[in-house]
């Protein structure tokens, strides 16, 4: 037996995907697909902030530069201003590091609730919920991955006709795209 993907939830091995309590053989799944949410409000919202976070010592650096160059006052208190600005638009150098380091996890995350869906014992089933779109990449090519390898079934019979391949007439595990559910269509 082979382990394409295993954390604490989901296990995906060769014979079959194991989601929190629920075994699925992958003899049974028929069809695998997955759909994408709406956006969560709240991640972009993070992402805007971290923005303006990032921006906020620049702005304000610049702000004490104009304000120096505006006031008119001598060149003792224009420097001093000059320079405090200075500092604060370099505060922005380590904070800058921590803040697009939050940013790309952002990214890697997503923004969209990510669902995993099957047909099983002839029904659709909703095999995986998650926001977290790397470790759903991850499940969803394990699961490919294994599909692939499981067999569709016994040959053809007898007369099957020409150009039946393998599997012809049997229930065929097929991976499919976005959407409702996919069509049909033979493994590669």
């Amino acid at each position: 037996m082979t382990t394409y993907y295993d954390d604490r939830s989901v296990r995906v091995t060769s014979t079959a995907l194991r989601v929190d309590e629920h075994s699925y053989p992958l003899a049974e799944l028929t069809m695998v697909w997955h759909r994408r949410g709406s956006r969560s409000w709240r991640v972009l919202a993070g992402r805007g902030a971290i923005g303006a976070a990032l921006a906020g010592p620049l702005v304000a650096a610049l702000l004490g530069i104009a304000l120096a160059v505006w006031l008119h006052r001598s060149l003792t208190v224009t420097i001093a201003i000059v320079g405090a600005s200075v500092l604060v638009g370099l505060a922005v150098g380590p904070l800058a590091d921590v803040l697009f380091e939050h940013l790309d996890r952002s990214y890697v995350r997503g923004s969209r609730e990510l669902e995993m869906w099957a047909t099983w014992r002839g029904r659709p089933v909703r095999l995986l919920h998650t926001g977290d779109a790397l470790r759903f990449g991850q499940i969803y090519r394990a699961v490919q991955r294994a599909m692939e390898r499981v067999p569709s079934g016994p040959g053809p019979g007898p007369g099957a006709g020409p150009g039946a391949g393998p599997g012809a007439g049997a229930a065929q595990n097929v991976i499919g795209s976005s959407g409702t559910r996919p069509s049909p269509r033979s493994r590669p």
